[in-house]
């Protein structure tokens, strides 16, 4: 009976503190989008303005300058600003990294703000996420959370800046269950709901309860027409596949073209593409959100829509690659709702479909993408259904969903945000080992312990890398999904002086109890 009273507090106690986290997590995103929005609108105002009167062109080149220095200084006092903050925000529940939790709090909105604001392909979501975390986390510090509540507390504090980034309370949870904590405990869940809902209604208090997508559509998609979900879901899992591996090799393609350059200088570049892209199509500029809108309101050409999409694709990629602070999660779902509208239209000119059903498209497709990018598909679904407020069309979101997910899945992508966590956490252990790097290759036998085991599940020895993994004639760059099977060599990063050490540790790892 004790124990069942003392589990009842807890839950109780956690409730509270999830409210607590967000309360403080719905008021300080809802600041963020506001100042996002106005600082958009004033952009896209001059851009329109420019037209007319070419000073106010030289006004943002000189406003984009002024946004390139702030946002550069600010990264390169705090590395972990930079992006969307998901990845880091995991990162810190799977206890790799550590951030000093006030320094990424100011950082990150100033930054986000400036960055996102000026009307780059970046979104507000991903920095939402690591706002939420990190206030979650400054909680635990100041009442002296144990590492277990503190881990709930972040979790807790990143679901409510998902929920009050999106309007979303029940897609905010799920994604930190699904994607972020990878653990469905009951404390976790329930805290997380709390902040979620708490979040929520102060978001709504500053933006209202109309949807984020209120995308209105006619009919529900009829059944006669499934095979069409089909196809898209391919081909949305195939683009969703190119674009994780392009999102993650584009530092590689900044840091080679510009070697000179310090990393945290590279947002100066996308800042000077913006100028031409907002001079001739500020209407394109920003996250996505009023873009996906049009495509459900007005009639746009297949040429044009085709257009977008290959500009926001590049673009959004070369946005995020830059480092600066912003994410890929609306851009995400705008890319794949012009992939909805393509098909749409294609299969319209074909008399293949209705017109009436495009907009049901564009629905099915932005849950489709991201589930495939982000291997999250009951996140996908809820997501979408929060953020268009309608509950009709969850048997095609999930057919599109599973489809793209299984695609992506056969093609051998790995979830985005763990791939870019296992891209970070690479780089650091690089540079802490010491100048004199070596290799130490480790074949894996029959009996080895490491055998049919994820890269991920393996205590790997401290302040080493495994580089990748040589299988036969082919090299294989591994990711936390990777499975190590007979008949592998490890190629592992490891300081040279620790040579014996390393091996030993790993000797002994390996073996079967």
């Amino acid at each position: 009976m004790k124990k069942n009273k003392l589990l009842n507090n807890t839950n109780i106690l956690f409730i509270l503190k999830g409210a607590l986290i967000g309360t403080m997590t719905g008021i300080v995103v809802s600041l963020f989008r506001l100042a996002i929005q106005k600082m958009l609108f004033i952009i896209i105002s001059f851009f329109s303005l420019a037209h007319s009167n070419h000073i106010y062109l030289f006004i943002l080149i000189f406003i984009f300058l002024i946004i390139g220095v702030i946002a550069s200084l600010l990264i390169k006092s705090d590395q972990n600003i930079k992006g969307s903050g998901i990845p880091e925000i995991e990162g810190q529940l799977m206890g790799e990294l550590n951030v000093s939790w006030f320094s990424v709090l100011w950082k990150k909105f100033i930054a986000g703000i400036l960055s996102i604001g000026s009307g780059l392909f970046l979104g507000r979501e991903g920095p939402s996420i690591q706002l939420g975390g990190v206030i979650g986390q400054g909680t635990s510090e100041i009442i002296n959370s144990n590492p277990s509540e503190k881990r709930i507390l972040i979790a807790s504090g990143a679901a409510a800046g998902l929920s009050a980034a999106f309007n979303a309370p029940i897609a905010g949870t799920l994604f930190i269950l699904e994607e972020v904590y990878h653990n469905f405990s009951p404390l976790v869940w329930i805290s997380a709901l709390s902040s979620s809902l708490f979040s929520d209604f102060i978001s709504s208090n500053f933006f209202g309860l109309t949807p984020v997508l209120n995308i209105h559509y006619t009919k529900s998609f009829p059944l006669n027409y499934y095979w069409i979900l089909i196809i898209l879901g391919i081909i949305l899992g195939l683009l969703g596949f190119i674009y994780q591996k392009s999102t993650l090799i584009m530092p590689n393609i900044y840091e080679k073209l510009f070697a000179n350059i310090p990393n945290y200088f590279y947002g100066f570049i996308p800042l000077l593409i913006l100028v031409p892209i907002g001079y001739y199509a500020p209407k394109f500029l920003g996250g996505g959100n009023s873009l996906i809108l049009d495509l459900s309101q007005q009639h746009i050409t297949l040429f044009l829509i085709i257009f977008i999409f290959l500009l926001r694709f590049s673009f959004s990629i070369i946005s995020y690659g830059s480092g600066l602070p912003g994410g890929i999660f609306l851009p995400i779902l705008t890319l794949g709702a012009l992939i909805g509208g393509i098909l749409g239209l294609i299969l319209n000119q074909f008399h293949l479909l209705p017109t009436e059903y495009i907009s049901n498209l564009l629905i099915f497709s932005m849950a489709g993408y991201f589930s495939g990018i982000g291997k999250a598909p009951f996140s996908a679904i809820i997501l979408i259904t929060e953020m268009v407020g309608n509950l009709s069309h969850l048997l095609p979101l999930a057919v599109v969903s599973l489809v793209a997910y299984i695609t992506v899945d056969v093609l051998g992508g790995a979830p985005i945000y763990e791939s870019l966590l296992q891209k970070k956490i690479s780089i650091n252990k690089v540079n802490q080992l010491s100048s004199d790097i070596d290799q130490l290759e480790f074949p894996i036998y029959e009996n080895s312990s490491f055998t049919q085991q994820r890269v991920r599940n393996i205590k790997w020895p401290q302040k080493t890398l495994l580089s990748y993994i040589r299988h036969g004639d082919n090299n294989i760059i591994p990711n936390g999904d990777t499975v190590i099977r007979p008949g592998d060599t490890l190629i592992v990063l490891i300081d040279s002086k620790k040579r014996a050490e390393v091996k030993k540790e790993l000797d002994i790892l390996s073996k079967r109890e």
